[in-house]
């Protein structure tokens, strides 16, 4: 913010209480009106669609909105575009409904399959998240509503979520929870940023200024407004101190700010800079496009097409996918999912749709005159157990050329507040694929969850799996384009499906205890953990079929500048049908003992190619892609060295790959008496140092007569510790290599 707008509420002659009064909220949907000065502003969750409620309470019901499928569903489209597109509509029924910031997207990390809220969220990778968040970003702000992105940091599960502390160290903080939030505000430039209900690493991140202030403002240049999740501030004055501009919702403590600042306990500036936030997001959003409605018919095909761009064909042995519609066949349609869609999860981002649509309808609809189709319910969707409607979905199987399999979770199972307690579809779902298998080979599993679930108990019984996750109001229809091959599905995992949960990294550590969860697993998320080890997996990271093939050659490198090369390759569609396929860069580095996951992510393009067609995708690679953190500098390194660029269809598909080179970034970590010896030598001002030293000055010992087993021992000892005649250093010697390696100037002491 500008001076003259952190002056503002003092301009406008607005009193200490009244700019108080605008650090909470006014309501539990809007932010505080002050006089004629500060109008109130309306907010509404909008991760995947508005819940503009009818009252004002946080339960109040909401107004229709179209009901887009949730990040889980479009983060596995690969495709920004779609999203600035979805972001745009979701604008557009803001401006009719009269709101003026939309909560969303999340786009925390998917630490664990069995967190409660992984539907909302896009990805366990925080390069994919960074730019599909940063897309809808855009694509709402495109209209002048604002974006308000969560939830800021380290929001990775729902139990205990208000109190538990993510004990996260440093360095995995930096390169795997914080980027996506990062790449967000420095390239979409949000209006709000929300704080996240539990606390990191033992202060609550509604009132942590190393977060707000200097990870958020300071470092990365965010210049709009922290709001708090609703309910997550415990101490009001500490929030705002910290950098939270607004409680959410209020709760009556705006005494508190006064009070503290009449006591000397907070600084008047804070609370005029909090207040100077909300009117700075008053004239943002005042030049908001406004519109008495919106077309439903455009926004339920957006959907639609969000619906099926967002499907993954796990897998599909015989082509038995996609079916003819206008074939003569015995299709019979099983699970009460198709008939009773799974199309959202529970909680906060809940819409209500102005439709919805159902796979059996979408089905019945779509079949030609020859394609006779059947349906039983199987079990029933509560998770409950009947055998007599298993016992009749088998009979129906029995008599059917091809089985569609519909399974999911029971939709109570994903929903905000509280975690999954196992990985398993329930036991009757698994138990009618076992059943109906038997009676029908040819069966197609179409699965609808909002988090991975486990398919290695049953998915060898059938030759195809369609995980279609969570489709939104349009996600039966979607599922009748993929099925009949009007959609050819390029949907790709953005979240591995293991074997088993004891597999997944965060598995001894996830929710925690005695409040506290611990990232045992560091960096180790997804596939930087199952590729490191090369754990078996169900299915990898990026991994997704095709009802066509495509082939990858032609692998180009361009050097562009220091530590900056522009990476092409080209990939031609080899079959018989047109498609999309989503081509992914990885930058790995092959270390001895690992120091970092075995490759990661730095890239991604999606290229729709007719048969026989070729396109090429086209990649940047900076020195931040091949950087790490490092605590003892506070800051990125590149080493020097060695890396290797990898392009594939999936993080274990890769089908190119050249090696090249960095200088690294030049800079050298600032030696101390307490620096190794190893760490003097290897220096490049002190290790010239030092020789020239020990040149000059022999001790009893000469590092080039000590023995090779000897001296790897000796060069992990601070180079304090020989004070003494072993290397003939004493203490103003050892401080004079500091002072002079230090300066840099390289002058022998």
């Amino acid at each position: 913010m500008t001076s003259d707008q952190l002056a503002q509420p003092d301009r406008l002659g607005l009193s200490l209480t009244e700019q108080a009064s605008l650090t909470s909220g006014g309501t539990a949907w809007s932010t505080a009106a002050v006089r004629d000065v500060v109008r109130t502003l309306h907010v509404s969750d909008g991760p995947h669609g508005l819940r503009r409620t009818q009252g004002g309470t946080v339960f109040s019901p909401s107004v229709p909105a179209t009901c887009y499928p949730p990040a889980v569903t479009m983060g596995s489209s690969w495709d920004p575009g779609l999203l600035h597109r979805i972001g745009a509509a979701v604008a557009r029924e803001a401006c009719a409904l009269g709101v003026d910031v939309v909560l969303g997207p999340g786009v925390n990390i998917k630490r664990n399959p069995l967190c409660g809220r992984n539907f909302e969220y896009f990805s366990e990778d925080p390069h994919v998240s960074g730019v599909m968040g940063a897309a809808v970003v855009n694509g709402i702000q495109s209209l002048g509503v604002g974006a308000c992105v969560k939830h800021f940091a380290v929001n990775n599960q729902e139990t205990d979520r208000m109190r538990v502390s993510a004990d996260v160290d440093e360095r995995t903080l930096r390169e795997l929870y914080l980027p996506a939030f990062e790449h967000i505000v420095r390239e979409a430039e949000p209006y709000a940023v929300m704080s996240a209900y539990n606390q990191v690493n033992g202060a609550y991140a509604s009132e942590n200024p190393r977060l707000l202030t200097q990870v958020l403002r300071e470092e990365w240049g965010f210049d709009g407004l922290v709001m708090s999740d609703w309910g997550a501030v415990t101490d009001r004055v500490a929030a705002l101190a910290a950098g939270c501009d607004v409680q959410m919702p209020p709760d009556g403590t705006d005494g508190e700010i006064t009070a503290a600042v009449e006591a000397g306990r907070l600084d008047r500036d804070a609370v005029a800079t909090a207040a100077g936030r909300v009117l700075q997001l008053q004239e943002r959003v005042d030049g908001a496009q406004r519109f008495e409605g919106w077309d439903e018919d455009a926004h339920h095909e957006l959907a639609r097409e969000a619906a099926g761009a967002g499907a993954v064909l796990l897998k599909n042995d015989g082509g038995l996918l996609p079916l003819d519609p206008a074939a003569r066949l015995k299709v019979a349609v099983i699970g009460e999912f198709a008939r009773t869609p799974r199309y959202q999860g529970h909680g906060s981002s809940r819409v209500t749709p102005t439709r919805l649509d159902s796979a059996w309808d979408a089905l019945r609809a779509a079949a030609g005159p020859g394609l006779e189709l059947s349906f039983a319910p199987g079990f029933p969707v509560d998770g409950s157990v009947d055998p007599a409607l298993a016992e009749e979905a088998v009979a129906c199987a029995a008599e059917a050329d091809v089985v569609l399999l519909f399974l999911g979770l029971p939709d109570a199972s994903e929903t905000e507040g509280q975690d999954r307690t196992h990985f398993q579809l329930p036991a009757e779902q698994v138990e009618v694929v076992h059943q109906v298998a038997g009676a029908c080979p040819q069966a197609a599993v179409i699965l609808a969850n909002g988090a991975t679930v486990s398919v290695s108990e049953w998915q060898d019984r059938v030759p195809a799996v369609l995980e279609t996750w969570l489709g939104g109001q349009a996600g039966g229809t979607a599922v009748a384009d993929l099925v009949f091959g009007a959609v050819n599905p390029s949907g790709k995992l953005t979240e591995s499906i293991p074997l088993r949960l004891q597999d997944v990294p965060s598995y001894l550590h996830f929710p925690g205890q005695d409040g506290h969860s611990v990232y045992g697993e560091g960096r180790y998320v997804g596939y930087r953990h199952y590729d490191t080890l090369e754990v078996p997996l169900a299915y990898p990271f990026g991994h997704g079929l095709s009802y066509t093939t495509f082939a990858y050659s032609d692998l180009d490198v361009e050097r562009t500048g220091d530590n900056a090369w522009t990476v092409r390759a080209t990939v031609t569609n080899t079959g018989s049908r047109p498609g999309a396929e989503v081509v992914q860069l990885y930058v790995a580095f092959d270390e001895a003992h690992s120091t970092r996951p075995r490759h990661e992510l730095r890239g991604f393009a999606k290229l729709s190619l007719q048969p026989g067609q070729s396109g090429q995708a086209e990649f940047h690679l900076v020195g931040r892609d091949l950087a790490w953190y490092s605590t003892r500098r506070g800051d990125w390194r590149i080493d020097p060295g060695s890396f290797t660029v990898e392009i594939g269809a999936s993080s274990r598909d890769i089908r190119l790959r050249t090696e090249l080179h960095t200088p690294g970034d030049g800079a050298a970590d600032p030696l101390t008496a307490q620096s190794s010896l190893g760490e003097w030598l290897d220096h490049p001002v002190g290790g010239k140092l030092l020789r020239e030293r020990l040149d000059a000055h022999p001790g009893v010992v000469r590092l080039d007569d000590v023995d090779p087993m000897s001296l790897a021992a000796a060069i992990q000892i601070p180079l304090v510790r020989f004070n003494g005649p072993t290397l003939g250093l004493d203490a103003d010697a050892i401080k004079a290599l500091v002072a002079a390696a230090g300066r840099g100037d390289g002058d022998t002491p």
